[in-house]
């Protein structure tokens, strides 16, 4: 008889962070589960401490090759066995009592899909600092039903939202097979918000309960602290991609919600362009690119007053969290490698 929920957990040089992910899934409430663990040819010894737990509902499967997080992922949910998908980042970890609430929950309101709060947590912390609603500002005490626009309307770089991108949903397995619905190999940066949107344009029922159970850990190997440029470069590809699908186009609201995502990811693309290297002290470079975008001085000094305020918090007052994340959360979205 197949589990009622399949944990899938892609890996990538977490041997310091693994072993309390693979415990909070195995330590959960509802027994009748399987984890997958998919190791993306780590360096380390991440697959060491993933076999040293002798848990009959424990798989360890080993790319020998680094494939990015997507193949990973996409390798666990061809092996998933279970009525539910649960996804479970290798340096993050869930509340005992996770998947029987969201289980429980979603067959109680029959859905595809479903999402709780997510804690915040700094490295080293014990204790979160926030949570994703708590920082989008929104007031949720009750199950929300998540439409596809305002998934995205929610979900802008820079700018306040809930950001549900970086929710981690339950999928019901049969409606992924159903669609024939996998991680885009080609985006290695934020799987999750692009995998979301694949469901909600089939049709998805996502639903969001307002108590969270999943541990999110900012960490300064993650890749929140690496370049934003390829990442954005993917987010307007990807988005270009999703505005040439028909029933897209059949939704003005959706189509107006990523037109305007896309001019963000844009206009920051183009700051970035100028801004990465003079961090890098590439300054022919940079002058370069200030030259091919006339409006970047103005779209600096429209930023000074964030970046002076975040520099004033980290350095004078001792916040290391104003660097942990962007402003108001946004666009946080890590992946194992």
């Amino acid at each position: 008889m197949n589990p009622k929920v399949s944990v899938i957990i892609p890996a990538y040089n977490t041997e310091a962070y693994i072993a309390k992910s693979i415990e909070s899934a195995l330590e959960q409430t509802l027994t009748d589960i399987e984890v997958i663990i998919v190791d993306d040819a780590s360096s380390d010894k991440t697959v060491e401490v993933a076999k040293s737990f002798k848990d009959q509902r424990l798989k360890v499967i080993v790319n020998q090759q680094n494939l990015g997080a997507a193949a990973a992922r996409n390798r666990a949910l061809r092996a998933a066995q279970g009525e539910w998908i649960a996804v479970l980042d290798s340096d993050d970890w869930y509340a005992p009592e996770r998947l029987e609430k969201l289980v429980s929950r979603a067959n109680e309101i029959n859905a595809d899909m479903i999402a709780d709060d997510v804690y915040l947590i700094k490295d080293g912390e014990t204790s979160p600092w926030s949570t994703l609603i708590e920082e989008s500002g929104e007031s949720i005490d009750k199950t929300l039903q998540i439409d596809i626009v305002y998934f995205v309307e929610t979900d802008v770089y820079g700018q306040p939202g809930l950001h549900l991108g970086l929710s981690k949903p339950l999928f019901k397995r049969e409606f992924l097979v159903k669609h024939g619905i996998e991680y885009d190999e080609d985006i290695r940066m934020g799987q999750d918000f692009w995998l979301d949107m694949k469901c909600l344009i089939k049709g998805s029922r996502f639903f969001l309960e307002p108590k969270p159970y999943y541990f999110y850990r900012s960490r300064s190997g993650s890749l929140v602290y690496q370049s934003q440029l390829p990442r954005l470069n993917q987010y307007c590809k990807a988005t270009n991609s999703f505005m040439q699908q028909e029933i897209v186009k059949k939704n003005p609201a959706l189509m107006h919600a990523l037109s305007y995502n896309l001019a963000v990811y844009k206009k920051n693309v183009a700051y970035l362009q100028v801004v990465e290297p003079i961090k890098q002290g590439k300054l022919i470079t940079a002058l370069t690119e200030i030259r091919n975008n006339p409006g970047f001085l103005y779209d600096f000094i429209s930023r000074l007053n964030k970046i002076i305020e975040r520099r004033f918090q980290y350095y004078v007052m001792g916040n290391k969290s104003s660097f942990d994340i962007y402003p108001n959360i946004q666009k946080k979205r890590k992946t194992t490698n």
